[in-house]
C-alpha cells in the first residue's frame, strides 16, 4: 500500500538565482573605523541611509566597481535598503557590474590563509567559515561589505520557538527544523576537524549562532549557476530586492569587460528586467519556480500572490509489498524511486506522474498481473490509464485520508487566518505564518477537492479490462 508523508526539501543549498534578503536598517552596523576616500564623491546618497551602507558606497566608488556610467544606488525603499535608479533605465540595459576579485567564492577561499583547511569541504562551509574570519579580521579586504550584512533576516531559521509555534503542522516547519539539525551537525563536524585543531587561523570563538549566520547570509544573498560559478557572494549586486513584477530570469551573467584603468577581468553584471525611469527602484526576480515556503526559509518574506503556495505529496513503495522489488524496478525505469515527491501548486493541475505512480504503489490483488508484462515501460504505460475501479478507489483514500491528517495537525482553522489577515498589523513574521499555513491549507483543499470528484466518477471512468476487451474485439474483426 501506498504511504502518504511530507518530507522537507533538500536541507542544503539548492542552485540559487538571484538571491538576497531583506536588509533592515536596524541590523546595519559595523565596528570598523570610518572609511576615508579623498576621490570626487560620483554619487550623494539619501542621509537617512545608515552610515555603514554609506561607507560601503564610498569604498565601491573608490575600487572603480562604481563609475559615472552607474545608474544605480543605494536607496530608501519600502524593503528597507535597495538600489534605484539614477536615471531611466531601458529595458535590457546593464546596471552593474562587479569585478571577479571583488567576488567571495570558492576561489577567494582556496587563494586565502584558510584555503588549505578547506580543502574537502562542502562548498558552502568554506565560505561560511570564510564569512566568519573576515568578519572578524579588522584588516579585511571585504570589512565595509561586512559592515553592511544583516545580523539576522526573517528566515524560519532565525525564529524562536514562540514564532515556530505559528507555522505547527506545516511542511515548512519540518524542513526548517530539518535544515537547523543539519546545520548543527555540520557545525559540530567542521568544529572538531577544522576550526579547533587550526586556532592559528581561527583564534576567536565561533559558536553555534555565528555559524548560523554565516549560513543565513549565504541562504539569502548567494548567486550561482553563473557562468562557472556554482555559489558565491557579489558585493554591490546583492542590494537588488525581489518582485513578483518581473516574470523573466537569466539577467544576471558572467562576461568579460574591463575590471579597471588597465585590466580586464570576468565581471557579474546585471542587465535591467524592466524599464525604470529616475528613482524607481531595480527589481530582480529571486526563482520563478520557487515556493512560498522557499522564499520564507531562504529569505524570510512570502509573496501574497497564492500561484507559490504548494504542498509537497510524497508517495513510497512501502518495503512490506508482496510485489515491492517489481514495483521499485518499474519505478526505476521510469525515473522515480522507493519514494517520489510531487508539489502541488495552487491552480495548477496534478504533476503527469503523480497517478501513474499512485496506481504502482496500490497496486494489488487481481490488478498485480500487469506487474509480469515483459516490457517495464509497457506496464507504465498502462498505469498512465486507469487500472480497475478498486485500485482508482485506493489511490483516491490514500490521498484524501493524506489530506485529512494534514489538515488536522493546524492549530488554526481557515476562518481564523482570513481574520488575522484582514485585520492586519501583524509582525512580519507572524504575517509570514499565517500567509504559509493558509496557502498549505489551500493547496490541501484543492488536493482533496480534485480526488472527491474522481471518486463521484468511478463508474464513469473506463478500466483496464474493458479497454483490453475492445481492443480484442478489433483484433478479431480483422
Amino acid at each position: 500500500m501506498a504511504s502518504v508523508v511530507s518530507v522537507p526539501s533538500s536541507p542544503f543549498l539548492c542552485p540559487l538565482k538571484t538571491t538576497k534578503s531583506r536588509t533592515k536598517f536596524q541590523t546595519l552596523h559595523s565596528s570598523q573605523k570610518p572609511f576615508l576616500i579623498n576621490s570626487l564623491q560620483l554619487t550623494e546618497l539619501d542621509p537617512k541611509i545608515p552610515q555603514p551602507v554609506q561607507t560601503f558606497w564610498k569604498w565601491l566608488c573608490d575600487e572603480g566597481v562604481v563609475t559615472a556610467k552607474t545608474p544605480v544606488k543605494p536607496g530608501v525603499v519600502p524593503e528597507g535598503l535597495g538600489l534605484v535608479a539614477t536615471r531611466d533605465i531601458s529595458e535590457g540595459e546593464t546596471v552593474l557590474e562587479v569585478p571577479r576579485r571583488f567576488w567571495i567564492n570558492t576561489d577567494a577561499v582556496a587563494q586565502s590563509d584558510i584555503g588549505n583547511v578547506c580543502t574537502g569541504l562542502e562548498p558552502w562551509i568554506c565560505l561560511a567559515l570564510f564569512l566568519l574570519r573576515e568578519k572578524w579580521r579588522d584588516d579585511s579586504k571585504w570589512k565595509y561589505y561586512m559592515g553592511v550584512l544583516p545580523e539576522c533576516t526573517d528566515s524560519t531559521i532565525y525564529w524562536s520557538e514562540e514564532e515556530l509555534s505559528e507555522i505547527q503542522g506545516t511542511q515548512l516547519l519540518s524542513t526548517t527544523m530539518s535544515m537547523k539539525e543539519s546545520v548543527q551537525n555540520e557545525f559540530q563536524k567542521v568544529e572538531e576537524e577544522v576550526i579547533l585543531p587550526n586556532k592559528q587561523l581561527f583564534p576567536f570563538p565561533i559558536t553555534l549562532d555565528d555559524f548560523f549566520w554565516a549560513f543565513g547570509i549565504l541562504r539569502s544573498r548567494s548567486f550561482s549557476c553563473i557562468g562557472n560559478q556554482n555559489l558565491m557572494l557579489v558585493p554591490f549586486a546583492d542590494l537588488a530586492n525581489h518582485s513578483a513584477k518581473v516574470t523573466t530570469e537569466g539577467h544576471a551573467n558572467e562576461v568579460g569587460g574591463p575590471a579597471g584603468l588597465f585590466s580586464w577581468d570576468l565581471l557579474f553584471s546585471f542587465r535591467n528586467p524592466l524599464k525604470l525611469k529616475a528613482s524607481d527602484q531595480f527589481l530582480v526576480q529571486y526563482g520563478l519556480n520557487k515556493s512560498n515556503a522557499d522564499m520564507a526559509l531562504g529569505y524570510g518574506f512570502i509573496e501574497p500572490n497564492s500561484a507559490r503556495d504548494t504542498f509537497t505529496l510524497t508517495l513510497e513503495i512501502s518495503e512490506s509489498d508482496d510485489f515491492y522489488g517489481d514495483k521499485l524496478n518499474i519505478a526505476e525505469s521510469n525515473g522515480l524511486g522507493k519514494t517520489a515527491d510531487f508539489d502541488i501548486k495552487f491552480g495548477q493541475s496534478l504533476p503527469p506522474a503523480l497517478l501513474p505512480y499512485l496506481r504502482l504503489v496500490t497496486l494489488g490483488g487481481t490488478d498485480a498481473f500487469l506487474l509480469e508484462s515483459i516490457s517495464r515501460n509497457a506496464v507504465w504505460g498502462h498505469l498512465e490509464l486507469t487500472v480497475s475501479r478498486a485500485n482508482e478507489e485506493r489511490i483516491c483514500k490514500v490521498v484524501r485520508d493524506a489530506c485529512k491528517s494534514a489538515l488536522s495537525g493546524y492549530h488554526t482553522t481557515t476562518e481564523e487566518d482570513e481574520k488575522l489577515m484582514e485585520e492586519g498589523n501583524l509582525s512580519s513574521r507572524l504575517q509570514i505564518a499565517v500567509g504559509i499555513r493558509a496557502g498549505e491549507k489551500e493547496v490541501l483543499q484543492q488536493i482533496d477537492d480534485i480526488f472527491r470528484e474522481r471518486e463521484l466518477k468511478l463508474d464513469e471512468l473506463e478500466y483496464y479490462q474493458e479497454r483490453r476487451r475492445k481492443d480484442l474485439a478489433l483484433v478479431g474483426e480483422q
